[in-house]
């Protein structure tokens, strides 16, 4: 399919940031050629374009009264402070620096106003009313079910999810998968449904739905998309592989809506393939191009059927320091393929190719079902770590461990003590991993720093993030061995027993275990799981299986605290859950750090993964003990 712009589609930019945007207002030019980098800038030049938000707030209710709670962005300048109004009356008279406050007389209906206080001057910058609930209710369409062509009845249910800012009011939409019930792993033959992606505003305003069509299989490998503001003009845009017969938000079909490309096991290994870009406001198909790398000879990606040819991923990077780039994948158990993309000026072009069978061989077999995005180097571009090896922002192989295959990594600053960041990885082959089935290496050079037997077993599951602070550093265990601390040291035989996901919840710097509809603390003293919330009560449930992953995850409204979006048993709506519990921290909003915004716009691929920010985010260092020998 030739590039083109639909004829409808206007261009847009956000007043408050062409300014921004013609800071660095430099063309970088496109690369056609396998690895080939783009013009290289120094780091002091490059400015990220961060999404405008506003303060987000939000009173939730609570036993002790209603917590409202707000965000402090990265362009705020030092020092500001607030102060905060119920009905009118000011509860906090003095003007404070925390971005959330306890009303103990606040209850559902109140109206708070929040302003800021710069030089004694006072500005309105939000107002919002107490939830009637411990979590708000975002009504939603199911679609209708129906019945395969092999005589399959389904039904729909909410899966995996996203945040973005579609209309540029500094508000976050959610955008969500429905996946049919008889969605398939790529290994499992049959017919699906087709899998539908909607936007909503959080207060249930539909806004629109793109239906990818009989020709998209349905599965967690096959549909991931992404929805960011990849131009810069405030307002973002979804990406998604499409085929014949997808309908846009505007009910516009593509390509040939009577095509039928799926075989008699229900695999689609046939027919033209492409990368769409939708609007956010509208739903409306504005570019599309060929999806590269293309099928080629399916036997040649390991097999005859379909089970490693269809291994799809993709992420967010900002790949040139300034703005994000679409990074979509092909292929990790054999041959890996990356393809990196830019929207601008309403032209999709593509930046780098990435692919095993022309450069780069020891790459081939070392993805992971997800991969992340940082910058590794410390350059200011994000380079992608695709599992066990990395490609760098300029498309080109950075290191390979040669561990292969994995099913989770966490990619952050796990080890404060250490130099830039560290990946956490777990491995799936014995014959490959050997005696390193659970591992921590260097993110910028792949030098191992630490690792751990796996049993000589396919090591499922493992999880990277500060949950003890007796120790420095993140915590990390697997669904083999104990608990370890950022040095790889063992501090217990006694783990967790929930291995899937986490997010900050209470009022410390520590994380909380996030698994199925449950969020527990680990207490290092009990060595047991104690529960915070559930969702249970609420009807919610989680998605994927085992993985027992939310719709979403993310720093979405509030302080920097996590919320969690769980769907609703019966699948009418989804449950945004945000935290109650006071903090005495004072941090910038996590969605202003972009390795951890970036992170949260991948969260709907494969294994999807909790997202990490550049920083360590977790308890003060220890005071170091001292012996009695030492003491006067």
């Amino acid at each position: 399919m030739a590039l083109r712009a639909a004829p409808h589609f206007q261009r847009h930019r956000h007043p408050l940031l062409a300014a921004v945007l013609a800071l660095g207002a430099c063309t970088l030019p496109q690369q056609e050629r396998q690895g080939a980098s783009s013009t290289e800038l120094p780091t002091a030049a490059l400015a990220p374009v961060l999404e405008k938000l506003g303060r987000g707030a939000v009173a939730v209710p609570s036993a002790a009264g209603a917590l409202v709670s707000w965000r402090l962005l990265a362009t705020d300048p030092a020092g500001l402070q607030f102060k905060l109004y119920r009905d009118g009356q000011a509860l906090t008279p003095q003007p404070q620096a925390l971005t959330q406050f306890l009303d103990a007389a606040g209850q559902p209906g109140s109206r708070y106003e929040l302003r800021t206080v710069q030089g004694g001057a006072e500005t309105l910058a939000a107002r919002t009313e107490a939830w009637a609930a411990p979590f708000r209710t975002v009504p939603l369409r199911k679609p209708a079910g129906g019945v395969t062509p092999d005589g399959v009845a389904y039904t729909y249910a909410v899966n995996d999810g996203s945040a973005a800012d579609l209309d540029g009011d500094g508000d976050y939409e959610l955008v969500i998968k429905w996946q049919p019930t008889n969605a398939k792993d790529n290994s499992q033959r049959g017919h699906t449904g087709n899998t539908y992606i909607d936007a909503y505003k959080l207060d249930g305003r539909f806004l629109w739905r793109v239906d990818l069509g009989r020709n998209i299989r349905a599965g967690a490998h096959y549909t991931s998309f992404l929805v960011f503001d990849f131009d810069g003009d405030g307002r973002a845009e979804l990406m998604a592989k499409t085929a014949d017969g997808t309908v846009d938000g505007q009910g516009q079909t593509l390509g040939d809506a009577s095509a039928d490309h799926r075989n008699a096991g229900g695999y689609v290994l046939a027919g033209p393939e492409w990368l769409t870009v939708f609007s956010g406001q509208t739903g409306a198909a504005l570019a599309s191009t060929d999806y590269l790398p293309g099928r080629g000879d399916v036997g040649a990606w390991g097999d005859t059927y379909g089970n490693r040819v269809d291994r799809f991923l993709a992420g967010v990077a900002y790949l040139d320091g300034r703005l994000p780039s679409a990074v979509f994948a092909r292929g990790y158990y054999t041959r890996a393929a990356l393809v990196a993309w830019d929207w601008r000026d309403g032209r999709l072009s593509r930046r780098w190719v990435f692919d095993t069978d022309v450069a780069d061989a020891e790459v081939r077999g070392q993805g992971a079902h997800w991969f992340s995005v940082a910058d590794v180097d410390g350059d200011g571009r994000q380079d992608i770590v695709y599992g066990a090896a990395t490609i760098g922002s300029e498309g080109r192989m950075r290191y390979s461990t040669g561990l292969c295959h994995g099913d989770a990594l966490h990619v952050g600053r796990h080890d404060p003590s250490q130099p830039g960041q560290q990946v956490f990885m777990v491995h799936e082959s014995p014959r490959c991993y050997g005696e390193h089935g659970v591992q921590v290496h260097d993110a910028a050079t792949g030098r191992l720093l630490w690792s751990h037997d796996g049993g000589r077993q396919d090591v499922g599951r493992g999880v990277c993030m500060d949950i003890d602070a007796a120790h420095w550093g993140n915590e990390c265990w697997a669904s083999v061995g104990g608990l370890y601390n950022a040095q790889g040291q063992l501090i217990s035989r006694e783990r967790p027993r929930k291995v899937n996901f986490g997010l900050w919840w209470d009022g410390d710097l520590l994380r909380e275990s996030l698994d199925g509809v449950a969020i527990e603390k680990w207490n290092s003293a009990t060595a047991q799981l104690e529960p915070l919330l559930s969702g249970a009560p609420h009807q919610a449930q989680s998605n994927n299986g085992t993985k027992a992953t939310p719709v979403l995850s993310a720093d979405l409204f509030g302080d920097w605290r996590e919320e969690v979006v769980w769907r609703r048993a019966d699948n009418e709506a989804l449950l945004v859950f945000s935290t109650a519990l006071p903090t005495a921290h004072r941090q910038v909003t996590l969605m202003h750090d972009l390795q951890y915004r970036v992170q949260v716009a991948a969260q709907n691929a494969g294994y999807n993964q909790p997202p990490h920010p550049s920083f360590f985010l977790g308890a003060a260092r220890p005071a170091p003990s001292v012996s009695s020998a030492s003491r006067p």
